[in-house]
């Protein structure tokens, strides 16, 4: 038999962990010296040892290999399949945070775009019919407030907008959906806010499924701010070529 400094030689691993490994009940030695307290171990615990690293190198976590250690090979392959999907989730996630990234790099913006999803909200509007975009600055009241326009993109001619309003209006309700919001910086033009949301969108390759929403904010101490939602569909189209 191998006391434990041995067998941390012939594995690779120190006998801190060996010792972390007996204290969870991962890995007991196969006995103690009751003078000594010396550790004791054996064939037996040696293949447990190798089981244990090389599970840790297929990606599984300690709490998770004392599940797995003794189990089937259809419960082990069934973690493996779990974590594959885990690890393919995260190398996405990584993949769409450097991609975004490199486009802040490669276009200066004026916001920073976030996705996110949005509960139902009920309004009451006044529609209107404008023939420029320079018209509408002018439209939107004193914050509180919000200007809805129904545009993919920098109009080309009339479009039609609307304007919440405490009198009697129409009645609007904008569903559960998935957004794109940004809140605008105060030193930066709403328009040209809109402008470099458009564009991001574009270059995400995000559909614009309803109306732009402009809400105009103001807090207690009286600091406005503007917010900026566009619904979005939630999954990304693949550019034709």
């Amino acid at each position: 038999m191998w006391r434990i400094g041995q067998l941390a030689r012939m594995v690779g691993v120190s006998e801190r962990t060996l010792r972390h490994y007996d204290k969870i009940g991962l890995l007991p030695p196969a006995a103690v010296d009751r003078s000594t307290g010396y550790r004791r171990y054996g064939v037996a615990e040696l293949s447990r040892l190798e089981r244990i690293r090389g599970l840790q190198r297929l990606g599984l976590p300690l709490r998770q290999i004392a599940d797995l250690l003794d189990a089937p090979e259809a419960q082990l392959r069934q973690a493996l399949a779990e974590i594959v999907t885990s690890i393919k989730h995260d190398i996405a996630a990584l993949a769409t945070a450097a991609a975004r990234a490199e486009d802040r790099l490669a276009t200066p913006m004026s916001i920073l775009p976030q996705e996110t999803t949005l509960g139902s909200r009920r309004l009451r509007v006044r529609r209107l019919h404008l023939d420029h975009p320079s018209e509408l600055a002018a439209l939107c009241p004193a914050p509180p407030a919000i200007l809805l326009t129904w545009l993919r993109g920098q109009p080309t001619g009339g479009f039609t907008a609307a304007v919440t309003t405490d009198r009697d209006g129409e009645r609007l309700t904008l569903p559960a959906r998935a957004v794109v919001r940004a809140v605008v910086p105060p030193s930066t033009d709403v328009v040209r806010a809109g402008q470099d949301l458009f564009g991001w969108l574009h270059r995400q390759h995000l559909a614009i499924t309803g109306p732009t929403v402009e809400e105009h904010l103001v807090d207690a101490d009286g600091a406005h701010a503007v917010v900026l939602e566009v619904s979005v569909h939630p999954q990304r189209h693949t550019p034709s070529v």
